[in-house]
């Protein structure tokens, strides 16, 4: 991907990594409410790759893949904060499925299904459904703790490498957190709990998912605000 001159040529650079972008846009997306737009993300996606490619060293220790995908993620993220895309209606929303979720499942003592959450919070079926698909947005940790927080280092990178001057308290704390989630997560009903698997461990987007589960895309999006409502639900002291 070299010029006559011996120089990147950074538009086949650009043209080859597209295909990166418009994935990261749509499994950043299914997390988000209807207002925010692919296009806009997939634009942001795109100065992250142009930052990428402009940064980027070789021999600093990293593939590019995985540092223009960092860079394209820290653009998303930076287009969402400075947009706002949590209306403080879809956050009401979630706070309600939420609280009936954990009021149902305390008086059933097990996980309670949608119609038995719908009654807590004295609406139909079909309203409860579209309350779900409304606030897709839904998430068990909030955007910014992705981003970059000015040392090259993200929330999720803190987590996976550790620290070794960390306290012990906050160290046990976070490994009961981390066996509680997955205890939360093998109490989900069988079709929440693969969903959940397709999603986050094989990173299926969810028109992939609807295909595996027969189902519609918009009932993929129902489903997966279903589950991390029930996750936050139990998690909520943590």
């Amino acid at each position: 991907m070299y010029t006559a001159q011996g120089t990147l040529d950074k538009s086949k650079q650009v043209d080859q990594y597209i295909p990166l972008v418009r994935r990261l846009a749509h499994h950043l997306i299914a997390k988000l409410p209807a207002s925010v737009q692919i296009d806009d993300l997939i634009q942001a996606g795109l100065i992250g790759l142009m930052d990428a490619i402009t940064r980027f060293e070789e021999g600093q220790g990293a593939q590019f893949e995985t540092y223009a995908s960092q860079r394209i993620r820290g653009s998303m993220l930076d287009e969402l904060r400075s947009a706002d895309w949590m209306p403080r209606g879809v956050r009401q929303a979630q706070r309600k499925i939420e609280t009936a979720t954990l009021k149902a499942e305390q008086k059933l003592g097990r996980s309670a299904s949608e119609k038995e959450i719908a009654e807590v919070l004295g609406v139909s079926l079909d309203e409860y459904q579209e309350m779900l698909f409304d606030s897709r947005g839904a998430s068990l940790v909030f955007y910014d703790d992705y981003a970059d927080d000015g040392d090259g280092e993200g929330y999720l990178d803190r987590q996976i490498g550790g620290d070794e001057e960390a306290n012990p308290l906050e160290m046990l704390g976070d490994q009961r957190f981390r066996e509680n989630l997955i205890q939360a997560i093998e109490d989900l009903p069988e079709r929440e709990k693969m969903l959940m698997g397709l999603y986050y461990e094989q990173e299926l987007n969810f028109r992939e998912i609807a295909a595996v589960l027969g189902v519609t895309e918009s009932r993929v999006c129902q489903l997966h605000t279903q589950a991390v409502s029930r996750l936050k639900a139990k998690l909520r002291e943590h």
